[in-house]
C-alpha cells in the first residue's frame, strides 16, 4: 500500500475532486511535493531505474544484489515501511546504528519526489536537482549502509505482539520494530488537461511552487481552508488569484474565509467547477462551468493550484494505530504510537508542511527512536534473565 497511486474521494470537507489521475510530467520546473501518486516521467526528467525484482541483503562490499528468488532477508530489529524522504533517511539512520534495516518501499518506489521535476528548496543543492535524482541518491545512500530493499506494497500487518509481522506479496516479513513513513496523497480533479500540464503550470502545493508564479494571474481551486490559506499565501507572488468553489458557501472557518474574502489580490468565483484546463504547453486558461445556471466560460490564467484535500496512506495501520478525523496516524512522544515499538514519520501524520526537507527529518527522529527503544528492551531483557539463561546467551 506504500507510495502507490490514488484514487479516492475529498477526506478534507472540500467536495471539488473527482478520482485522481495520474499522467506525464515534463516542462515547467514545479515541485509537487504535495502529491504521492506514481505517474510517468516525461523525457525532461531524467529517468531513474528502480529493481522491478526486491533487492537482497546488501554484501561484504556493501553492493546490493538483486534477489527475486527468496526475496532476501525477511526479519530485521527494524521494518520501514515506505521510501519517500522519511523512508529512506530513517533507513540511513537504523542501518549506520547497526540495525540491519528491512525496507517495504512499494511498487511504486521513491514516493512523491519521482514526479518532481527541479526541486530548488531541498538544502544543498544551490542549483536545484531532479526530484527522482534526490531520491535515487537517498536510496543509494541507505543501500550502501546495508538497508535491504524491496519494492513491494505491504497488505497487511500484525501488531499484536513481537516481533511485529507484515505481509507484502505473499511474503511475511517479521520485525522488532517498525517505522510507519508511507506518506500522504493528493487529492486531483481527475480532468485530462489537469494530468497534461501538471507540471506545465498545475501543481498541488503552493509553498513548493508559488515562487515559479510571480507576477502571473493564476486561479485556487478548492472550499476548504487549505484552499484559503493556499490563495491567500500565493497572493505573494501573483498579480492576481482566482479562488474558485463550486458551493456558494465555503467550508472554511470564518476567519479564512474573511481574510481572503478582504483580500485585494484575491478574487472569490463562487458555484464554478473547472471543466477543463486550457493550453497545450503550458496553462493559458481555465474553461469554468456555473454549477447553478451549466453556462461556461473561459479565464485566462498561467496556473491553476489544486487544493481540494489529501489522502494520507494509512489504509493498512487503521485497525492497530489511531488516526484522526482524516486518516491521518497519531503520534504520540515524538514518533511514537500506542504500541510500543511502533513509530510513525513523514506525511502519513503531518498534514501541516507535507515538506520533502521536515518528512525527512521526521525520518531521522523516527531512527532514532526506535534504536533508542530496542536498547532499552535489550537492557530490559538482559536484567530478567535467569542465571542458566545467561550463561547460555554468552
Amino acid at each position: 500500500m506504500t507510495d502507490e497511486p490514488t484514487t479516492t474521494q475529498p477526506t478534507s470537507g472540500d467536495d471539488d475532486a473527482a478520482p485522481a489521475a495520474s499522467g506525464p510530467f515534463g516542462g515547467l520546473p514545479i515541485d509537487f511535493s504535495a502529491d504521492t501518486g506514481a505517474v510517468p516521467l516525461a523525457a525532461a526528467v531524467t529517468p531513474i531505474a528502480f529493481a522491478a525484482e526486491p533487492i537482497g541483503p546488501a554484501g561484504v562490499d556493501g553492493s546490493v544484489s538483486l534477489n527475486g528468488a527468496d526475496h532476501g532477508r525477511t526479519k530485521a530489529k527494524v521494518v520501514i515501511v515506505g521510501s519517500g524522504p522519511a523512508g529512506l533517511t530513517a533507513a540511513i539512520y537504523a542501518a549506520r546504528a547497526d540495525l540491519d534495516p528491512i525496507v517495504l518501499a512499494g511498487s511504486a518506489a521513491g514516493g512523491q519526489l519521482m514526479i518532481t521535476s527541479d526541486v530548488e528548496n531541498y538544502p544543498g543543492f544551490p542549483d536545484g536537482i531532479q526530484g527522482p535524482d534526490l531520491m535515487a541518491a537517498f536510496r543509494a545512500q541507505a543501500e550502501r549502509f546495508g538497508t535491504h530493499i524491496v519494492d513491494v506494497d505491504v497488505e497487511r500487518v500484525d501488531f499484536s505482539e513481537r516481533p511485529f509481522r507484515l505481509w507484502a506479496r505473499g511474503v511475511e516479513y517479521r520485525g522488532d520494530s517498525v517505522i510507519v513513513a508511507t506518506g500522504a496523497s493528493a487529492i486531483w480533479l481527475g480532468l485530462e488537461s489537469e494530468t497534461r500540464l501538471r507540471g506545465r503550470g498545475v501543481s498541488a502545493c503552493a509553498t513548493c511552487d508559488g515562487f515559479f508564479f510571480r507576477d502571473k494571474e493564476i486561479a485556487v481551486v478548492g472550499g476548504g481552508d487549505t484552499a484559503l490559506e493556499e490563495a491567500t499565501f500565493l497572493t505573494r507572488f501573483a498579480t492576481r488569484v482566482h479562488l474558485l468553489h463550486r458551493r456558494d458557501e465555503f467550508r472554511g472557518s470564518k476567519i479564512m474565509v474573511e481574510r481572503a474574502a478582504h483580500n485585494p489580490k484575491i478574487e472569490i468565483h463562487v458555484n464554478t467547477a473547472v471543466e477543463e484546463i486550457v493550453g497545450d504547453a503550458h496553462v493559458e486558461g481555465l474553461r469554468l462551468r456555473d454549477t447553478v445556471t451549466g453556462e461556461e466560460r473561459t479565464m485566462p490564467a498561467e496556473g491553476l493550484f489544486v487544493a481540494i484535500g489529501h489522502k494520507p496512506d494509512s489504509e493498512v495501520f487503521r485497525d492497530w494505530l489511531e488516526v484522526d478525523e482524516k486518516g491521518y496516524l497519531k503520534v504520540h512522544d515524538h514518533t511514537a504510537t500506542r504500541i510500543e515499538g511502533v513509530f510513525v514519520a513523514g506525511d502519513v501524520h503531518d498534514h501541516r508542511y507535507r515538506q520533502a526537507v521536515t518528512a525527512a527529518g521526521d525520518g531521522c527522529r523516527a531512527a532514532i527512536d526506535a534504536e533508542r527503544w530496542l536498547e532499552a528492551q535489550a537492557e530490559a531483557d538482559a536484567t530478567t534473565r535467569t542465571p542458566t539463561e545467561a550463561r547460555a546467551a554468552v
